[in-house]
């Protein structure tokens, strides 16, 4: 293309791109994972696919990009509380834990998901790690009083929650947090949404993963989108990054404590 054309008319040739109009808008589609009637056995295939994608993916390295900064924060006379929001089966918080380990620096997490079924797997997962909790809520109305944790966290789940559900989450994680708070999640783009149709065809059989790895593409945001719900919430001072393989982080640091 040459290269003396304006860059509004290169923008609009890529806005017409079949892929980048699929994408222009969120999709409000339902995940599967988000209904609550699972065969056991493809449930539990589902969730290993996620932990996989995690692993290999990115899941926990964002997390822990932005965490050693937050727990400097928090006095060293005491392990630093920490409650993951709609955790998912675990893995996670089983990586905070190994972390924990390694640079000498007690945590205890508080793991909680709306699903008692999935909450079980993560306690499954979570058997042998130490000072953990488990509780079964809504990340959107936590029955926890405000300040009760130094760091809140939320990873690859805001995308599951409509935008006004978002904003209560993002509430939820200023409300109970000390020391701040860090969104994980994936960023809806195209190579990302290629990136996941291909893996879900590739590396799985499950109908669930094949069905929601290409959704949760589409259903995630954008980081001017999750900027957006940050200002409606009334937390305009987070800082947004974007990382590799398509995530993005969203953290709100607070005075220390």
């Amino acid at each position: 293309m040459p290269p003396e054309w304006p860059a509004s008319t290169l923008a609009a040739g890529r806005d017409r791109l079949p892929a980048a109009r699929f994408l222009a808008r969120r999709d409000e589609g339902e995940e599967l994972l988000d209904r609550d009637d699972h065969d056991p056995a493809e449930l539990a295939a589902n969730l290993d696919d996620i932990r996989r994608v995690n692993r290999l993916a990115g899941g926990s390295a964002t997390i822990l990009c932005h965490l050693p900064r937050l727990v400097r924060d928090v006095p060293r006379g005491r392990p630093v509380e920490i409650l993951d929001l709609a955790s998912g089966s675990g893995d996670i918080p089983l990586a905070l834990a190994a972390w924990a380990a390694r640079n000498a620096r007690p945590l205890h997490l508080t793991v909680t998901d709306r699903s008692p079924v999935i909450l079980a797997e993560a306690e499954r997962t979570l058997a042998k790690a130490l000072n953990v909790t488990f509780a079964c809520c809504d990340a959107r109305a936590a029955p926890m009083p405000a300040g009760t944790f130094d760091i809140v966290l939320c990873s690859l789940s805001l995308h599951h929650f409509a935008p006004a559900d978002a904003v209560r989450v993002l509430r939820e994680m200023e409300r109970l947090s000390r020391a701040g708070f860090i969104v994980n999640d994936i960023r809806r783009c195209v190579a990302g949404y290629l990136a996941a149709w291909a893996a879900s065809r590739v590396a799985t059989r499950n109908r669930l993963t094949r069905h929601d790895m290409p959704l949760s593409v589409r259903r995630a945001y954008t980081p001017g989108e999750l900027r957006a719900l940050l200002a409606e919430a009334g937390i305009p001072d987070a800082t947004i990054t974007t990382h590799p393989l398509f995530r993005m982080a969203a953290v709100r640091r607070k005075a220390a404590t």
